[in-house]
């Protein structure tokens, strides 16, 4: 890997990776507009995730660590449990779908479309976290499962589950960023046991180390910035990004591919 192809993929995961429009689904389009084979640095991708991970922690580590945090725990874990199971009753399949560029083209379309029209099909409430039941985390994760296919954005997915839930747009979010935690601390550290071999090789450990620093830096801002505009503008302009790229995307895959 050159070092312009790691700034490119670290900067791109860490800026989609908590916003409404798939990281996985650019990463894969990433790799193809770069000329790289569906499965290759497979591992480091998995990797880099976690810079983006800590800048969660770093941003909202007083939901995590204080002295009241400790209710968040069981509810992060709830909306956690849907994702665990049917990530591993389906991983094959999954793992079959990331090989498929097209689709990610295919889904940043459709759900962006979704997108627009989301606070019309959930209008947004006035619950806060703290006030989350059991079984409306189960129901976000059920949300958040949509996610496995690449493209339509674990973010996007779980803030519609929050806004289902009568989350304030700001509440959806920020439990959207919380989720992360749990759900891609599990999916990467389980897919890095099965590519452990990579690791122990130590072929990409000085690209994953620059990558994961790139991706939290990015990733911080991304955070920072995302609450205060969608509490402004709302997740419109996200749903017409979506749907611009994916268009794109599919035209040079049909076309010029």
């Amino acid at each position: 890997m050159t070092w312009v192809e790691n700034l490119i993929l670290s900067v791109v995961e860490g800026l989609t990776e908590f916003l409404p429009v798939s990281s996985t689904g650019h990463l894969m389009i990433t790799r193809e507009l770069l000329g790289m084979s569906p499965s290759e640095h497979e591992t480091y991708l998995i990797a880099i995730q976690f810079g983006a991970i800590a800048s969660v922690l770093t941003l909202y580590w007083k939901r995590f660590f204080s002295k009241d945090a400790l209710w968040v725990y069981p509810i992060l874990i709830m909306g956690f449990i849907p994702a665990a199971i049917l990530g591993f009753l389906f991983d094959d399949l999954l793992e079959m779908m990331l090989k498929a560029p097209w689709i990610p083209g295919l889904t940043l379309v459709i759900f962006g479309i979704v997108l627009l029209y989301i606070e019309k099909i959930f209008p947004p409430g006035d619950k806060k976290i703290s006030d989350l039941r059991f079984i409306d985390a189960v129901k976000i994760g059920l949300f958040q499962c949509l996610a496995m296919i690449p493209g339509v954005s674990r973010s996007a997915a779980t803030i519609a589950g929050g806004l289902r839930g009568r989350l304030t747009r700001a509440e959806a979010t920020e439990f959207s960023f919380l989720l992360a935690l749990p759900t891609l601390a599990a999916a990467g550290g389980y897919k890095l046991l099965k590519h452990w071999e990579d690791l122990k090789q130590g072929s990409e450990l000085v690209d994953i180390g620059i990558g994961n620093v790139i991706s939290f830096v990015t990733a911080y801002f991304a955070i920072k910035y995302f609450i205060g505009y969608i509490q402004r503008k709302g997740f419109a302009f996200f749903g017409y990004y979506r749907i611009v790229v994916g268009c794109l995307f599919l035209a040079y895959w049909l076309f010029l591919k």
